[in-house]
């Protein structure tokens, strides 16, 4: 009897947030995938249904294909460079770093992931920019001739992974060192009784114990970069200004689909697709987890 008054206790106490959850996520996503089977125009009453013509369309679209594609590579990108380094930065932090300066170096590393995405993006269009920027300056101290970073797509792509990455390495370092403060001192005093070097300990103790919280960091890394959207709508804008254009990606392509093609239904096909990606490879990224513990 107690044992069901808990339940029913706990789930009264859930069912707001459940249903503010329900309303806001799983509704839209809901709308969105009814959305998708519809030949949906704003200007047009008439709103048939076509199933799956929609993502056969998308098989054949040019353009979505580039904006998949770009937007894989700067995913891949952020997160080869993120957690690797975040870990790293974090352990140098909790290592080497004294305690009393530690605060520091967190929050001086966590800054820019909190700093709005526009006028970071902005910063950042002035450090690239081909005639004025400090990161061209730079180089040519090295012989190194200016480079029109933000108007040729491969360096485009480039300058919105470093930007992407810089935000997001402060939110991967800080959940990497909650990680370490649950490490058990014991095992790395054991290690250095044993002659293991400090990369020693990190590489065979660290890395496989924060394994569950790699884990977590490149799944919202991944899921976050695959929404790359004010990065891209700042940095890469064509010579007209046309923001965007430079580098076509799948949020930018939804976008523009909806709002100024008004194909609102072939937009919604896009967010589909992107939903189902985003799920693949968390399910991929949670599979790999299990299978090297069962190991």
């Amino acid at each position: 009897m107690r044992i069901r008054k808990r339940w029913l206790f706990s789930l009264l106490a859930i069912l707001p947030v459940l249903a503010i959850f329900t309303y806001v996520r799983i509704i839209p996503i809901g709308e969105i995938l009814r959305l998708s089977l519809h030949k949906w125009d704003i200007l047009s009453r008439n709103k048939p249904f076509i199933g799956f013509a929609n993502f056969i369309e998308l098989t054949r679209d040019r353009l979505f294909h580039e904006a998949l594609i770009n937007t894989a590579i700067i995913a891949f990108g952020v997160l080869i460079i993120t957690v690797p380094l975040g870990i790293a930065l974090a352990a140098l932090i909790h290592h080497r770093v004294k305690s009393r300066f530690s605060s520091f170096y967190e929050t001086s590393v966590f800054i820019p992931h909190v700093v709005s995405l526009v006028p970071a993006a902005m910063a950042w269009k002035w450090i690239f920019d081909a005639r004025l920027g400090p990161l061209n300056a730079f180089l040519s101290m090295f012989g190194v001739q200016p480079q029109a970073w933000l108007f040729d797509p491969v360096l485009s792509i480039i300058c919105i992974i470093v930007l992407c990455s810089w935000q997001a390495l402060g939110y991967a370092v800080l959940i990497y060192l909650v990680g370490f403060k649950t490490l058990p001192e014991s095992l790395y005093e054991a290690a250095r009784l044993d002659g293991a070097t400090g990369l020693q300990s990190f590489w065979f103790l660290s890395v496989p114990m924060l394994k569950p919280i790699s884990l977590y960091v490149s799944v919202v890394t991944l899921v976050s970069a695959f929404n790359v959207y004010a990065q891209v709508y700042v940095l890469a804008s064509d010579a007209q200004g046309a923001p965007g254009r430079q580098v076509r990606v799948m949020v930018l392509d939804m976008l523009e689909n909806s709002f100024r093609n008004y194909r609102v239904g072939y937009a919604a096909s896009e967010a589909v697709v992107l939903l189902l990606i985003v799920l693949i490879l968390t399910y991929v990224q949670f599979s790999l987890l299990r299978d090297r513990r069962t190991k």
